[in-house]
């Protein structure tokens, strides 16, 4: 059973957000054909169940290896715990990094994310989301984005993928 309740306006289908992830993946080799491999981190649940639709896809496209990680912490509180990735970060220094998310809001949880990457010297490190909105309060850039949305404080973007078969994103 999915959490989002029916006073909500669907945004993006799951028709639509397969569309969006395969347009993601092939924008993300363009930009990356020099690169030997990738390294994709998910942020959390979402952010993993997209960087795993990611990664699929990439691997569709390129022979590079393309490895998938997840970062963890409390975004309700990210300086409550520390915030973990799962692969070792020594795996991590000198390869290009590829941070992804469900949403990117005020930017905070995307920058938290990369808080263990401060430790370590990535050769490049990039963003990527199914939906950008425009309220960033934090130094973040997202460099890849399924939709940009402009909304108003008070709304709420979820995307759910709950359902293998009807994944869908909807504005509150």
């Amino acid at each position: 059973m999915s959490s989002i309740d029916t006073n909500t306006i669907e945004i993006l289908n799951h028709r639509q957000i397969l569309q969006k992830v395969r347009r993601l993946a092939i924008e993300i080799m363009e930009r990356n054909t020099q690169e030997h491999e990738l390294i994709v981190a998910g942020v959390n649940n979402r952010g993993m169940h997209f960087a795993s639709l990611l990664v699929e896809q990439l691997r569709e496209l390129s022979d590079a290896p393309i490895h998938l990680t997840k970062i963890r912490f409390n975004p309700a509180n990210p300086v409550a715990e520390p915030v973990t990735i799962e692969m070792d970060l020594s795996a991590l220094d000198g390869k290009p990094i590829l941070v992804v998310d469900d949403v990117a809001n005020t930017g905070r949880t995307l920058f938290y994310a990369c808080k263990p990457l401060l430790d370590i010297l990535p050769k490049q490190l990039e963003t990527a989301v199914l939906v950008d909105r425009t309220h960033k309060s934090f130094p973040i850039q997202v460099d890849y984005y399924g939709m940009s949305l402009a909304t108003t404080l008070k709304e709420n973007i979820e995307v759910d993928f709950g359902d293998e078969n009807n994944y869908r994103a909807v504005l509150k």
